[in-house]
């Protein structure tokens, strides 16, 4: 499979947070990803860009926090997040740039 500039709109960033490495030891990865993204546009982009085999695909949608900011108030950006679960024996190393 071919990797396409499209698949890198899909996949923005990957996520390192405690809950996202707790995922990482069962298999899985995080990633933010576009917000009009779907599951199989997730899917075949994560299989191009790292070479993997994806065996399934959870979103989830975070709305933006209202926050002060120097004491004014804004808000944060909605954030879409992936928890993409790997085939056995498959990984990646998100710790490493691509």
């Amino acid at each position: 499979m071919t990797v396409k500039p499209e698949h890198y709109d899909v996949i923005r960033k990957p996520i390192i947070t405690e809950k996202a490495t707790m995922a990482s030891e069962h298999g899985a990865v995080v990633f933010q990803v576009a917000m009009d993204s779907t599951k199989p546009q997730i899917k075949e982009a994560v299989e191009a860009v790292f070479g993997v085999k994806v065996k399934a695909v959870n979103t989830t949608i975070t709305k933006g926090k209202v926050k002060r900011f120097r004491g004014r108030v804004g808000e944060r950006s909605d954030l879409k997040k992936a928890y993409v679960t790997l085939e056995e024996g498959q990984t990646i190393d998100v710790s490493t740039g691509l």
